[in-house]
């Protein structure tokens, strides 16, 4: 009797174990807004009107200052897509705020100009884009026609954290971001 109530003691502690912070990041809140933003935001609930245009120009006033102190940065929907183009290939959590907006696949895949193309002493390319970003094949896979300045490529997102290039529309090779 001692041996299963023990058994169910410890089950039912690794249950809790393991559920507890399932939970709490379940529940975990979206990223709040900036207090200056949120400032904007809280004067629609303002219904008198000079007293909610007053409450506009504080928070205003608000923003601008802490834009003025780089503690408020704005970005627009292209800036945010270039940041997402540069990063593409690295694995930065943090990017994930750029995420908001974004289509469904959007940033699952980039098309490029090869800017240098080389082989590495094993034979596999080295390939740099016209943006910088050097790519390197990590497969033992072989392009039938071979990569050169002014190539078209397209990588695209493929399992488990890894990246398949297309090179002028050829079978894809599996490359990881190197820069």
């Amino acid at each position: 009797m001692r041996r299963i109530s023990r058994g169910l003691a410890l089950g039912a502690g690794l249950a809790l174990a393991i559920a507890l912070p399932a939970g709490a990041a379940w529940g975990a809140a979206a990223p709040t807004r900036a207090a200056v933003v949120q400032a904007v935001i809280d004067c629609r609930k303002i219904e008198d009107g000079p007293g909610r245009l007053a409450c506009y120009d504080k928070a205003v006033d608000g923003m601008a200052q802490a834009e003025a102190k780089g503690d408020l940065v704005t970005v627009d929907r292209e800036q945010r897509r270039a940041v997402r183009r540069q990063a593409f290939g690295f694995n930065l959590p943090s990017l994930s705020l750029f995420d908001r907006g974004e289509k469904s696949g959007e940033a699952d895949k980039i098309s490029a100009k090869v800017a240098a193309a080389s082989r590495d002493p094993y034979g596999k390319w080295v390939i740099k884009l016209d943006d910088g970003a050097v790519w390197r094949q990590t497969d033992a896979n072989y392009l039938d026609r071979d990569a050169h300045k002014g190539s078209t490529v397209e990588i695209r997102k493929g399992a488990l954290g890894s990246f398949l290039m297309k090179v002028d529309g050829q079978q894809a090779i599996k490359v990881r971001r190197e820069s």
